[in-house]
């Protein structure tokens, strides 16, 4: 039987597994980063990990605060201007899988990471687009992780900052996107993947102990539900154990555990 876990450890161990081994994975701050690590460490050795400043095949041993921080440069295999980052690696199509958190998204998997309430006068500031929305357009696929409520899944964006399958359909074939777009969205309660067709997101998967009701009471869109809807797979030990000797390390080194949000 697996050890106990809490739903944080299990969304982190359920969007670790999503990133397959030798991927190039584009990496967000935060959540992401904590989710891209695990699987280095554990399921997916020789993923090769890009960060917006420039470091290529980085190796923190603990969760950058930021993307400008040493830790990333020290441990890559090479650090390229920002601009090559952008213009070859992600624009050119070498990027496999972006990782992006975000502050809100909607059904059809568009983030906003800018403002909550109206544009010129918000209820609240977010850090703003940074690379997301280079990323979510040109990445091969995207994975967005984020923590699941009525206020972080919402029926209508007050800003899109990233563009995930825009309206749904083929809307992000019309505006001329690259890749397949968002393929999943893990959060704390479940794992979500578009709609044939529609491109909307619905429940594929459910985390242990979840039920559809608590998904239902926690996004602000009728959301539906896959014909057949798996249970995620519990976190092992050696998921487990790594994903805490990582926040381990961060906490002594940075006095938190990173990517908590």
């Amino acid at each position: 039987m697996s050890a106990q876990y809490s739903t944080n450890e299990m969304m982190t161990v359920a969007a670790a597994r999503r990133l397959k081994n030798g991927a190039v994975c584009f990496v967000g701050i935060g959540l992401p980063s904590k989710a891209a690590n695990l699987a280095r460490l554990t399921s997916s050795p020789d993923v090769v990990l890009i960060y917006e400043s420039g470091p290529i095949g980085a190796k923190p041993s603990v969760l950058p605060l930021s993307i400008g921080d040493g830790e990333l440069a020290e441990t890559a295999d090479t650090v390229v201007p920002t601009g090559e980052i952008f213009r070859y690696w992600l624009q050119g199509g070498r990027i496999d899988v972006g990782f992006l958190g975000a502050a809100q998204v909607d059904r059809f998997g568009n983030i906003n990471t800018t403002v909550i309430g109206d544009y010129h006068n918000p209820k609240v500031r977010l850090p703003g687009a940074g690379g997301a929305p280079e990323i979510a357009g040109s990445a091969k696929e995207v994975l967005i992780i984020l923590k699941q409520s009525h206020r972080t899944f919402v029926d209508k964006l007050a800003f899109i900052t990233s563009v995930g399958h825009g309206e749904g359909g083929d809307h992000r074939q019309q505006l001329g996107l690259p890749g397949k777009g968002p393929v999943a969205i893990i959060t704390d309660l479940c794992i979500m993947e578009p709609e044939a067709g529609t491109n909307e997101f619905i429940v594929t998967s459910l985390h242990p102990g979840v039920t559809r009701e608590q998904v239902v009471a926690n996004t602000g869109w009728a959301i539906r539900f896959a014909d057949q809807v798996g249970e995620t797979l519990a976190p092992n030990e050696v998921e487990l154990s790594a994903l805490r000797a990582l926040e381990a390390r961060t906490a002594a080194a940075h006095g938190q555990q990173g990517g908590e949000e």
